[in-house]
C-alpha cells in the first residue's frame, strides 16, 4: 500500500460492499460503485451509478399510513459484461475457482485496476480490467477487460450490455419501501458496435439515456468475431464470440456516454448519449485525457503531510471521493452535496448540513465551486419561506434534510435495525441546519471577497434566516433573555425531554450563540454590500430600523445555560443522570450507535449526559478565538480560557462518537490543549471510512463531511490557517 494506491489482496464476499464503495469512480457529474461488471445486485455485490441531481419520489403504505421518500436514483448500470469459456455458466467470482485476485484503485490517475485468473475445467484464464469515469468530458466513461488464455484455445462468450432494470435496494433497511424507479422506454442497436438504452423516472419524469460501443481489439488491430443483438424490457446488449488462441491476449474496449433530461444544450437524453458517443474517441485517448485532468486536479487540491503512507493515503483518498461528488462539472448543476456522496444510497442522497464541514476544504482551492453549491440553496430559498410559514414562522426554515425542490425529507419514522422497531423522527427539528448554511455563506464571502454573490443571493438568504431565527425566540421577561425552545442541537442522542411528551428541546447553547452571531453577521452583510442594494433589500424584504433595532436586542439577550463551571448542551442538561459508560463498554464493545442499544432496552439516551457526536463544542470549531470571544462577550458572558477547557473536557468524557463528524470536531478543538489526543483522534477520523469504523455504514456510501472534515483539519485546523476580514 502506497499514498497514491489503495490495494485489496484477494475476493472477500464480506468487505466487497465496502470496496465498491470505496472504489466508486465519479466525475461531479456522474459516480458508479467499483462493482464487478459482471455482477447484478445481490447480499454481495451492488453496481449503482448516480447521476448528481437525478431524484425521484415514491410512497408506501406502512401500518396505515403513507411513507413518502424521495430517493437519489439508481440509475441504469453501464458496467455490464459478462462473459463465459465454451459453454459454462456465465462467470461469478463468488462461484469461480480463482488463483489469484488483486483490485487497485490508482488515486492519482482515477483508475480502477483489476486482475485476477480463474480456472475453468482445468482451463486457466488471465483478466485484466481497467475503468475510469471521465473527469474531463463528464458525458464518458470506460472498461477495458484483456482476457488471455493461458493453456487452452477455443471460444469465449462475451455479453456487453447497458442494464435499466436495476432498482434502489442498495440499503437492506430500506427494501420493505417502495424502490422501483425508472420506467423502460427504448433499446436500439446504433451500429454494429453500439446500443443505446432509454428509460424514465416514474414520478420526476427525469429522461436517462446511455450508449455505448464495444470494440474487440487484438494487437493493436480488430479481431474477427461473431456478434448478435440481445434485447429485453429495460436491457440491451451485444454477445459477442471470440476465438481465443492460446497465449494471445484479445482486448474488449468499452466506451459509454450517459446523458439525462437534467443536462444542458441538448435536444433530447437519447440524442445526446449517442452523439457524445459517436465523437468519443477509443478508450486509450480517452484515458490519457482522463489521467490529465486529474493530474491539473491534483496540482491544485493535493495536500501532504510528513506523516505514514496510511495516513497520507487516507487524506488522497478523501479528497479523490471529495471530487469525484463535485468538481468543475458540478458548477453548472443545480445540486448540493449529498451526506454520502454519489457513492451510495444511505440517507437517500440527501443533503444535510455536512456542507459545514466540506465548503472550506473546497473555497481555498475552486471558489467558483462553493458559489455554485450555495445557489442550490438561493434557488430553494421560496420553498424555505414556505417551509417557514407552514410551521408559523416567519422568514426561510430550511429542511434537515433537502434533496429535488427543498421540501422536508426528514423521515416521519425510521427503523432501529437493532430492535425492529419503526419510530418516532424528530430529526426536523434541527433547526442549526441554517445557522450551517449561514456561516457557510459568510465564510465564502470572507474567503473570496465575492461581493456580487453576497449583494444578490447570500445577504438575502441571510436575512430571511434571521427572521426565522428571531421568529423562533420567545422573551423571558423574569430574567429579561430571549429563549429558543422545541429545537435539537447537533448531538442527535437528545430530542426530548425525558418527562415530557412532546419532542424538542429549550435553549441549546450552539443554537442560541450561533443565533446571535447569524443575527450580527447578517447586520454586517448589509452594511457590506453596495448602498443601491442595500435599499432595494430592504425595501423588497420590508425590512425596517424596528425590525432590526429587534435582532439588535436579541442578539445580546439570548439565554446560555451553564452548570457545574461548564456550558451545558442545553438547558436542564444537569439534571439528566450519568451513564455507564464502563458497563456498556463491557456489555456491547461497540458503543458508538447508544441510541439503537438502549432503545432495544426499552430505555432512552434522552435520560443521561452523553452525546453522540459534538454539540456546544461546536462552537470552538467553527469560530476563531477572537470571534468566539465577542459572541459571548456580546450575550454577557465572560468565556476565559478555563471555561473554554472545562468545557471541552466535560464534553469529551461523555461522546460516543457515533457520527464520522465527531473525532473531527473533537480533534480540532482538542489541538491547542492536547495535541496528542487530537492526532490520536484525527488517525480514528481519517481512516474512519478506509477501515469502516462504524461497522458496516460505509458500504451504503462515503461520509463526505467527515472526508472533507479531516483534510480541512490538517488545510486549517494544524496549520492555524484563518481568513478574516479582507
Amino acid at each position: 500500500m502506497t499514498a497514491w494506491t489503495l490495494r485489496y489482496e484477494g475476493f472477500d464476499p464480506e468487505t466487497e460492499p465496502l470496496r465498491e464503495a470505496l472504489c466508486t469512480l465519479g466525475n461531479g457529474s456522474f459516480a458508479t460503485r467499483g462493482a464487478a461488471p459482471e455482477c447484478t445486485a445481490d447480499d454481495i455485490h451492488y453496481p449503482g451509478t448516480y447521476i448528481a441531481g437525478v431524484y425521484n419520489r415514491l410512497i408506501t403504505t406502512v401500518d396505515d399510513h403513507d411513507i413518502e421518500n424521495e430517493d437519489l436514483v439508481n440509475v441504469p448500470n453501464w458496467l455490464s459484461l459478462q462473459f463465459r469459456v465454451e459453454d459454462s455458466d456465465w462467470f461469478m467470482p463468488s462461484e469461480a475457482n480463482l488463483d489469484g485476485y488483486r483490485q487497485e484503485l490508482d488515486l492519482r490517475r482515477g483508475i480502477l485496476i483489476r486482475t485476477f485468473v480463474f480456472v475453468n475445467a482445468g482451463r486457466r484464464t488471465l483478466v485484466t480490467q481497467r475503468r475510469f469515469v471521465h473527469m474531463g468530458i463528464p458525458h464518458l466513461a470506460g472498461l477495458q477487460t484483456t482476457f488471455t488464455a493461458e493453456n487452452w484455445a477455443g471460444s469465449l462468450t462475451v455479453r456487453s450490455g447497458l442494464d435499466g432494470t436495476v432498482e434502489n435496494t442498495g440499503v437492506a433497511r430500506y427494501r420493505s419501501l417502495a424502490h422501483q424507479h425508472l420506467d423502460p422506454l427504448a433499446t436500439w442497436e446504433i451500429d454494429q458496435q453500439s446500443i443505446g438504452l432509454e428509460v424514465e423516472t416514474n414520478q420526476s419524469s427525469i429522461g436517462i439515456a446511455m450508449a455505448a460501443r464495444t470494440e474487440v481489439i487484438s494487437d493493436g488491430g480488430a479481431v474477427a468475431h461473431q456478434r448478435r443483438l440481445v434485447e429485453s424490457a429495460g436491457f440491451v446488449a451485444h454477445d459477442l464470440v471470440l476465438d481465443l488462441s492460446q497465449g494471445v491476449p484479445v482486448t474488449i474496449d468499452k466506451v459509454v456516454s450517459v446523458s439525462s433530461s437534467r443536462d444542458q444544450a441538448i435536444s433530447t437524453p437519447a440524442l445526446s448519449a449517442q452523439a457524445f458517443l459517436e465523437t468519443a474517441p477509443t478508450f486509450e485517448d480517452l484515458l490519457t485525457s482522463h489521467v490529465l485532468a486529474w493530474d491539473h486536479l491534483w496540482r491544485r487540491f493535493r495536500l501532504e503531510t510528513g506523516s505514514d503512507d496510511q495516513t497520507n493515503l487516507a487524506i488522497n483518498l478523501h479528497i479523490f471521493h471529495l471530487l469525484q461528488t463535485a468538481s468543475k462539472h458540478t458548477i453548472d448543476l443545480d445540486v448540493g452535496i449529498p451526506a454520502r456522496g454519489l457513492h451510495g444510497e444511505a440517507y437517500r442522497g440527501h443533503v444535510f448540513w455536512d456542507e459545514l464541514f466540506i465548503f472550506p476544504f473546497l473555497t481555498l482551492h475552486l471558489p467558483d465551486l462553493t458559489r455554485s453549491l450555495l445557489m442550490y440553496r438561493y434557488r430553494r430559498l421560496a420553498r424555505a419561506r414556505v417551509n417557514a410559514a407552514s410551521e408559523g414562522l416567519e422568514g426561510a426554515l430550511y429542511p434537515w434534510q433537502s434533496s429535488s425542490d427543498g421540501r422536508e425529507e426528514s423521515q416521519v419514522l425510521h427503523l432501529n435495525p437493532k430492535s425492529g422497531r419503526w419510530l418516532p423522527d424528530n430529526s426536523r427539528l434541527q433547526r442549526h441546519v441554517n445557522l450551517a448554511i449561514a456561516w457557510n455563506v459568510w465564510l465564502y464571502h470572507q474567503m473570496t471577497g465575492d461581493v456580487e454573490f453576497l449583494a444578490f443571493a447570500g445577504a438575502e438568504m441571510l436575512i430571511e434566516i434571521s427572521r426565522m431565527l428571531v421568529s423562533l425566540t420567545s422573551y423571558d421577561r423574569a430574567h429579561d433573555r430571549y429563549e429558543i425552545k422545541g429545537v435539537m442541537g447537533p448531538d442527535e442522542y437528545h430530542d426530548a425531554y425525558p418527562d415530557r411528551d412532546e419532542p424538542g428541546l429549550d435553549n441549546n447553547t450552539y443554537t442560541n450563540v450561533m443565533s446571535a452571531w447569524v443575527l450580527e453577521k447578517t447586520r454586517q452583510a448589509l452594511s457590506e454590500v453596495p448602498d443601491f442594494r442595500a435599499r432595494e433589500l430592504t425595501e423588497k424584504l420590508g425590512l425596517t430600523p424596528a425590525e432590526l433595532s429587534t435582532w439588535d436586542d436579541i442578539a445580546s439577550k439570548l439565554f446560555v445555560p451553564m452548570h457545574d463551571g461548564v456550558l451545558s448542551q442545553f438547558q436542564g442538561y444537569d439534571d439528566l443522570e450519568e451513564f455507564d459508560w464502563t458497563g456498556y463498554t463491557e456489555r456491547y464493545g461497540d458503543i458508538q450507535r447508544l441510541d439503537r442499544i438502549l432503545e432495544a432496552e426499552n430505555d432512552t439516551t434522552n435520560r443521561y449526559k452523553l452525546s453522540k457526536q459534538a454539540d456546544v463544542l461546536m462552537l470552538f470549531y467553527l469560530l476563531p478565538p477572537a470571534e468566539l470571544a465577542a459572541a459571548f462577550e456580546r450575550l454577557g458572558v465572560d468565556l476565559d480560557a478555563e471555561l473554554i477547557d472545562r468545557t471541552i473536557d466535560y464534553n469529551d468524557q461523555r461522546t460516543s462518537h457515533g457520527s464520522t463528524l465527531s473525532r473531527v470536531v473533537h480533534s480540532w478543538v482538542l489541538a491547542r490543549l492536547d495535541r496528542k489526543e487530537s492526532w490520536r483522534l484525527f488517525q480514528q477520523a481519517v481512516t474512519s471510512d478506509l477501515i469502516d469504523i462504524q461497522g458496516g455504514t460505509t458500504k451504503e456510501g462515503i461520509h463526505t463531511g467527515a472526508m472533507a472534515g479531516t483534510v480541512d483539519l490538517v488545510q486549517r485546523g494544524y496549520t492555524g490557517l484563518q481568513i478574516d476580514g479582507d
